[in-house]
């Protein structure tokens, strides 16, 4: 992706000394992050089991970022820049209404949010409290590194992912998802989680179509970058590394294929309303 745009004023470094976290055995905070990572799509177990190992008084970081991390969150703010551009956009002709911007959270290791507190092995995501995306900039190494899946428009997916769930959350579809998930049962409850997770795939396909078209941002092998890192973090391909063994029951994101195909339909026809997930049977 061409680093030639503009730098997003919504950006919140909390890296080097200005993280703090977190309080011991988690309280209402954890509880309440637990379940906003359920709704969308994680594993709530991830941020229990890590609050409960927490020290029981804050502890404040004092590391200093690397010029690297430094480049690495320049071209964050610059993606998720382009993503604002983009949903104004579309929120002005397609919707009718004011586009409400969300904040970046940069942060390493810890970090507290409206949803409580988080650790950075949860990787990133998306409080609709706050209305704020959450990175630790390691997760893009990982991405790397650990799901073979490089290069920079890869960790533009992620952001335009996370934005994905920012605008479902202000067109009031996150809480509508929500709300059945509440009477469901919990294979039913997955699987409008799996729907939830396929849609910001979508969205930030669309994001990709629209923002390439009004601004030229893409460069080759962006595209398989991005369908390589949607394959690689699929719920199948996740499970059958750590289990050994799939449960297509207990996906939470969707599987490889469901991944590329919805990331693909908003690619391929810019339009959000192409980006319905929750119609029809299979996904």
């Amino acid at each position: 992706m061409k680093k030639t745009g503009r730098r997003s004023s919504n950006i919140e470094d909390r890296r080097g000394g200005n993280s703090s976290l977190v309080v011991g055995g988690g309280g209402l905070g954890a509880l309440v992050l637990a379940l906003v990572v359920t709704m969308l799509g994680g594993d709530p177990s991830i941020v229990l089991d890590q609050v409960a190992q927490s020290p029981s008084q804050s502890q404040a970081s004092s590391r200093q970022t690397s010029p690297a991390e430094d480049e690495l969150a320049e071209f964050t703010s610059i993606v998720l820049a382009d993503t604002e551009d983009t949903w104004h956009q579309i929120f002005r002709e397609e919707i009718g209404q004011p586009y409400q911007e969300p904040a970046l959270v940069l942060f390493s290791g810890s970090v507290q949010s409206g949803c409580g507190a988080a650790q950075s092995a949860m990787g990133p995501f998306y409080c609709p409290a706050d209305q704020k995306v959450y990175i630790d900039l390691s997760f893009y190494n990982d991405l790397k590194s650990r799901h073979q899946a490089p290069g920079d428009f890869a960790q533009a997916y992620v952001v335009a992912h996370e934005v994905g769930h920012h605008v479902q959350n202000i067109l009031g579809i996150s809480n509508q998802v929500r709300q059945l998930q509440s009477r469901a049962s919990k294979a039913e409850a997955n699987q409008l989680s799996v729907r939830l997770e396929l849609q910001a795939d979508c969205f930030a396909g669309v994001w990709a179509n629209r923002a390439d078209k009004a601004r030229d941002i893409l460069e080759s092998g962006d595209i398989e970058e991005a369908l390589n890192a949607a394959s690689q973090i699929g719920d199948d391909r996740l499970q059958e590394q750590s289990r050994g063994f799939v449960v297509p029951e207990s996906f939470t994101h969707g599987s490889s294929a469901q991944r590329v195909r919805w990331f693909k339909q908003g690619l391929a026809t810019g339009n959000i309303e192409q980006c319905n997930t929750f119609s029809g049977g299979q996904v």
